[in-house]
């Protein structure tokens, strides 16, 4: 099984909301899911919340990330404490 963390798209015409999730790759992207690491609202005030231990668990286990998943963890702080992690 190919472990991903990529966004999963919920919310309605033009007011668009992201889960953060971690899927294997096979499943399509706004399907089934492993588990939900966080959230990011392009347009809210609260933007962007990820739960960093489940994040660096699957960073650890090698999943992988999309381009923009990778931001977002970066932007978070947990691609800082994922490299210096053991």
């Amino acid at each position: 099984m190919a472990a991903t963390l990529r966004l999963a798209r919920r919310g309605t015409h033009r007011r668009p909301f992201y889960h953060i999730v971690a899927t294997d790759s096979r499943f399509k992207r706004d399907g089934r899911y492993l588990e939900q690491i966080g959230f990011y609202d392009p347009l809210g005030k609260t933007q962007l919340a990820v739960d960093q231990d489940k994040a660096l668990k699957w960073l650890k286990t090698g999943a992988t990330t999309s381009a923009t998943v990778k931001k977002l963890l970066r932007r978070a702080g947990v691609a800082a404490t994922a490299k210096t992690a053991p």
